[in-house]
């Protein structure tokens, strides 16, 4: 039987449209509002008003350079106060932001990008200068930038006038796309052809105007910024509570108007705050376990297997995320990717078939430890001491090490072996396995090497033949997943709030948490 508010939830996150929406509501005969009253003020955004929106990331080794920024708090910083040539917009289709309008030739190997009129905080406009000096700040063997593998794929950058002309090593069909990752701001370019990535002028609807690293940024409203359909209040905080019961009663104290990653354990009486709305999105988010294969016991595929099969993921599915999301298979490609491989066998808890790799790889009485802290989902630690309860059936003994919040990008994650881990997922598949899984990115985290793999990933990236190109990323799907060095339980959607004096547009993107991080620019206060 339908439920009525799961319905609403649907429609609102765009996993249903408005003409399914009332077909379902008259089918199962259930009683709700119109479509366009869940939506009502969609349609006349206030301008105005001071927003907080309190996030459970945030660290004190956090900064302003776009190459390493690694989690949500940074994410949503850059998102507020930069600007992209392309960006994800609400409806998940990609839209153009700096950039006015883009095409290739027909190898997709020279892409020109048309720029708007736009400007920076300090007055300049945007320029091909300003581009070409911000992708190239990613790029050289010198970068320390989590999308260097990204941008290393071009091979020329060229402005004239109000053009930008990238020409690839290879053709790329997905290269509009990868250009919205929120790591690739366009800032201004210095004399020297370079950008200053400490720098805080962006061409964002929002100024900053304070930073203290793991507690809180500030913005004001840009009042020269070229969309005046985003940008509607005139102040912001963004505000590290890592805390979830902290950040949840903020949100019903009124001291915070928005936050993120919802304890879905405690969901059910939120819900009775008739002053709170909750929301919700599905993409490609997931929880992830990844094992350093250029560590023992890791190295051995085997053993990889044998804590895979350790899993129990529907366990993890209903106890962790209580049917908010859906189950994974050990690779990073989910339901909102075009190409995911529908028909490869599902991975299921087997702790016969984990004793059979323990065997296999002579690592029979296999003991690990497995590195865990909130900081990398809500209820990771929770996860990862059932993850342990699962193994040990398997005869394998999982130690759980509770770890700190504050440093947990820095200091844990691609430095413990074995760690508990999320990610975002990306709207494309050459976009995720480059972020993640190629032999060169530096968020490796697994630090996996396969050579067929990055072979196919070169070749698919330029296939113009979709079937063939569907074939190709569903072969590495079952490398990653049979062969890779991250265990993937379970996708995750994206659970926020904010107070029902907070107005939202019709639907929101999925690609990250409060609308693809822009809540800022398009959330409005209702008065």
């Amino acid at each position: 039987m339908a439920d009525i508010k799961q319905l609403e939830s649907d429609l609102r996150s765009g996993r249903i449209s408005r003409r399914d929406f009332v077909k379902l509501t008259a089918l199962f005969g259930l009683s709700a509002a119109a479509p366009g009253m869940l939506f009502a003020a969609g349609h006349d955004p206030k301008k105005g008003g001071h927003l907080k929106i309190g996030t459970g990331h945030g660290s004190t080794t956090d900064s302003l350079d776009p190459g390493t920024a690694t989690n949500d708090f940074t994410g949503m910083l850059l998102n507020t106060m930069h600007g992209y040539l392309t960006v994800v917009a609400g409806d998940n289709s990609l839209q153009g932001e700096l950039a006015e309008s883009w095409g290739s030739s027909e190898d997709a190997k020279e892409w020109t990008f048309t720029l708007r009129k736009a400007k920076f905080h300090n007055g300049q406009p945007v320029t091909g200068k300003d581009v070409i000096a911000s992708l190239n700040f990613h790029r050289g063997e010198e970068s320390k930038s989590a999308v260097k593998s990204t941008v290393d794929t071009i091979e020329e950058m060229k402005a004239d006038g109000d053009t930008v002309i990238l020409t690839l090593k290879e053709g790329n069909a997905d290269l509009p796309y990868l250009m919205s990752d929120y790591h690739l701001v366009i800032a201004p370019a210095t004399d020297d052809g370079k950008i200053d990535p400490a720098g805080t002028i962006g061409a964002g609807a929002y100024k900053l105007k304070n930073f203290d690293p793991g507690v809180k940024a500030e913005f004001e409203k840009f009042a020269d910024y070229w969309n005046d359909k985003e940008g509607h209040v005139d102040t912001a905080e963004l505000i590290s509570i890592k805390d979830v019961a902290a950040r949840t009663n903020a949100l019903r104290t009124g001291e915070v108007d928005i936050i993120d990653r919802l304890d879905i354990k405690t969901l059910h009486l939120l819900e009775r705050d008739k002053t709170v709305k909750i929301m919700e999105t599905s993409g490609n988010a997931h929880y992830s376990m990844p094992m350093r294969c250029d560590m023992d016991p890791y190295k051995n595929n085997d053993v990889r297997l044998a804590l895979k099969y350790s899993l129990d993921r529907e366990a993890l599915l209903e106890t962790l995320l209580r049917g908010h999301g859906y189950i994974g298979n050990d690779h990073p490609i989910g339901r909102a990717n075009r190409y995911l491989a529908k028909d490869m066998e599902q991975r299921a808890y087997d702790p016969d078939k984990a004793k059979f790799h323990l065997k296999k790889a002579g690592a029979e009485g296999l003991k690990v430890q497995l590195s865990a802290a909130d900081a990398a989902f809500a209820g990771a630690v929770d996860a990862a001491v059932l993850y342990k309860e699962h193994a040990a059936k398997a005869g394998i003994d999982v130690e759980v090490i509770r770890e700190p919040d504050d440093g947990y990008w820095s200091d844990v994650w691609m430095k413990k072996d074995f760690c508990m881990c999320y990610w975002s997922g990306r709207p494309t598949e050459d976009w995720m396995f480059v972020s993640a899984y190629a032999a060169e990115s530096k968020w490796n985290d697994a630090y996996w090497q396969h050579e067929k793999f990055n072979k196919l990933l070169v070749e698919a990236r330029s296939e113009l033949d979709e079937a063939r190109r569907g074939d190709m990323y569903a072969e590495m799907q079952g490398i990653v997943s049979n062969e890779g060095g991250t265990a993937i339980p379970v996708f995750n959607n994206y659970l926020f709030a904010s107070s029902d004096k907070i107005s939202q547009p019709e639907s929101m993107a999925n690609n990250w948490s409060t609308d693809g991080h822009r809540a800022i620019l398009r959330w409005w206060k209702k008065s």
